[in-house]
This record gives C-alpha cells, sequence and structure tokens, in this order.
C-alpha cells in the first residue's frame, strides 16, 4: 500500500479558480472607476448658486473639464498647466474624435466643437481670468460650456 504512493504521486493545487476570481475582480474595478471624477479638483470652492443643476450631456458624452483656481490658473490632475497649448492640444483632439466619427456617419465638417467644456472656477476667481479661460476655448473652436457652481443644499451638507 505504501509502495504505491510513493511512486512520483504529488499533489498540485488547481489555480483555476483563483485565476477566475482574479479575473472577475479586475474586470469590476475596471468597470467601477470613474476616470471623469479624478479630474476635477476638489480642492476648487465652486460658487454657491441656488438653482445649480448637474450638466445636460444631451446624447453625448464628450466633456472637457477645466478647474480654474482663485489666480485664473488651469489645473490638470493638480499639475498647472499653460491655457493656450493645453485648450489647443484638446482641440485638435476634439477634431481628430470628430472627423473620425464623421467618416463613420457621413455627417457634414464644420469649425464647432461638439465637446462640452465645463468650467470649475473657484469663487474667488476674478472675472477677467474667467472670460479669459472661455475666449480661448472660443478661439479653438469650442462653443458649448457649461459652468459649475454649487446648490445651496449641497454646501449646507458638505
Amino acid at each position: 500500500m505504501s509502495s504505491s504512493l510513493s511512486h512520483g504521486a504529488s499533489a498540485e493545487p488547481n489555480l483555476t479558480p483563483i485565476l477566475d476570481m482574479v479575473f472577475q475582480l479586475i474586470t469590476f474595478f475596471m468597470l467601477v472607476i470613474n476616470f471623469k471624477s479624478a479630474a476635477m479638483d476638489l480642492s476648487l470652492k465652486l460658487p454657491v448658486i441656488g438653482s445649480a443643476q448637474p450638466v445636460d450631456l444631451q446624447g453625448q458624452e464628450d466633456l472637457l473639464i477645466l478647474n480654474i483656481d482663485a489666480k485664473g490658473n488651469l489645473k490638470v490632475f493638480g499639475v498647472d498647466k499653460d491655457i493656450d497649448r493645453y485648450i489647443a492640444t484638446e482641440a485638435q483632439v476634439s477634431r481628430l474624435a470628430m472627423r473620425h466619427n464623421r467618416s463613420d456617419k457621413g455627417d457634414k465638417a464644420d469649425d464647432d466643437l461638439r465637446t462640452i467644456v465645463v468650467v470649475r472656477a473657484d469663487r474667488a476667481t476674478p472675472f477677467h481670468l474667467l472670460n479669459r479661460v472661455i475666449k480661448v476655448c472660443q478661439e479653438h473652436g469650442f462653443r458649448r460650456f457649461s459652468l459649475k457652481a454649487m446648490n445651496r443644499k449641497a454646501e449646507g451638507e458638505a
């Protein structure tokens, strides 16, 4: 009896169930992560308006989120960026995406970008600095804007 067990029989663990579980966890986290919220600078103190509402995407999901601090600087993922260069780059990317989509659907060409620019400016940002950002966006073809603010109810909760 002991001789039959000693002839090289070895027990190897079955790794299929654990690999299955790891794959399911990776898939779950890829589906749950929200990259749009990572682009928002939560240190900004947004202005408070009683009628603030969420952005209406109108059937599209192409957003450009701009975080403007109290000094009028553009912050992207916490890093200061040159406004002119960053907006020009984003406009070029949006144009390329529009051309790609247009070739699929046969739409006509136009100069206005369909991207919605979400401006999240600190409440202490002077208007002339905010206006400069909007003008730079308009010069590069962005025409749809949404200015973010806090709802009075939401500010009371925070």
